[in-house]
């Protein structure tokens, strides 16, 4: 099996002092026997997003962990992630809720996830099961 990972995992991983830091790494501990891990472009960007990130040190973390870096997002994620973001700003617009907007960024990364057909890990499981109802999420 191939496990997509969230930006929110490695996040909390890297972070040694959030509360979801030992989570996050018994579960990666968890996928990494079961498989390939993967992130998308996506996630690669938004990791590199950080105040004190580099690229030598996203890229160097990825490659001494075994996980591979899908850069392709082709046709098939957009329309997928398009369609599920579409969804998604109609519930909410219909729920008139009050939490935060989600961004068009974890749509893809669900669609990227969705399409190639990997399991997707994450912290935030009600976004990707709502818009993704075939995608296989792993929560911690």
């Amino acid at each position: 099996m191939i496990t997509a990972i969230d930006t929110n995992i490695l996040i909390a991983l890297w972070d040694t002092k959030d509360a979801l830091n030992v989570p996050a790494q018994d579960a990666l501990d968890l996928v990494y026997d079961t498989g390939k891990l993967v992130v998308s472009g996506m996630v690669f960007a938004e990791l590199l997003s950080g105040p004190s990130r580099t690229e030598r040190m996203v890229e160097d973390f990825l490659t001494e962990t075994g996980i591979a870096i899908d850069w392709v997002v082709d046709e098939p994620i957009w329309r997928s992630a398009a369609g599920a973001y579409q969804a998604y700003s109609r519930r909410r617009k219909k729920q008139k809720q009050k939490e935060p907007k989600r961004i068009l960024t974890d749509f893809l990364v669900g669609a990227h996830a969705l399409e190639r057909k990997f399991a997707l890990l994450t912290l935030d499981n009600r976004i990707f099961r709502a818009a993704f109802p075939h995608l296989k999420v792993i929560t911690v």
